[in-house]
């Protein structure tokens, strides 16, 4: 049966909206349709972790992640709609922005791993052509981080000395949002954009 007329997609989101992104952007879901979305879709909400796929999330044992991290891309299991000409155009490896203390310790049975980083093995999954897990956030810009990095610290999260330095790492380093863009855009509706 084919649903002709709006394009739906579900957002899953694991984290409450700050004041700063509430104020700014009217919430984390509006910052991700605005970054994905384009006219004439429906985006709904859902709040759920991997591990309701049947997947294992826990703790890092590394501690948290947090700044810009370059992520690596298994290009041989990449391969969803819309990628298999185009994968020539996506680098061996994105920075990507991370503001997390829990990681993905096993996939779902049948998911893939499609990036990993020198701190957490599973920064990306698919599961089939419908669901993308992404451990990152490629909807971030510099001034969400700052003020989530401001929030842990306000709450004794992390160490004065632990933030400064991820402040400062910021100056140096931008994620390559463009790319992760493409991708997103690219699983979800099936093709290049």
């Amino acid at each position: 049966m084919k649903i002709e007329g709006e394009k739906r997609y579900g957002l899953l989101l694991a984290a409450k909206d700050s004041e700063y992104v509430k104020n700014l952007y009217g919430g984390y879901f509006n910052v991700f349709v605005d970054a994905l979305g384009d006219e004439g879709e429906r985006w709904d909400l859902f709040r759920v972790l991997c591990r309701a796929l049947g997947g294992k999330v826990a703790k890092a044992n590394t501690g948290w992640d947090i700044g810009v991290r370059q992520v690596k891309i298994l290009k041989e299991n990449f391969h969803f709609i819309g990628f298999p000409h185009q994968l020539d155009e996506i680098p061996p490896a994105l920075s990507i922005i991370e503001c997390h203390q829990d990681e993905v310790w096993e996939v779902p049975v049948g998911a893939q791993v499609i990036a990993f980083s020198d701190k957490t093995g599973v920064e990306m999954f698919r599961f089939g052509d419908y669901i993308l897990g992404i451990q990152g956030h490629p909807e971030y810009n510099q001034g969400i981080l700052i003020n989530l990095i401001d929030r842990l610290l306000s709450n004794n999260s992390i160490e004065e000395n632990f933030a400064e330095n991820v402040k400062l790492q910021l100056l140096i380093s931008e994620p390559d949002r463009k790319y992760w863009e493409k991708i997103c855009k690219s699983f979800l509706k099936g093709r290049m954009v």
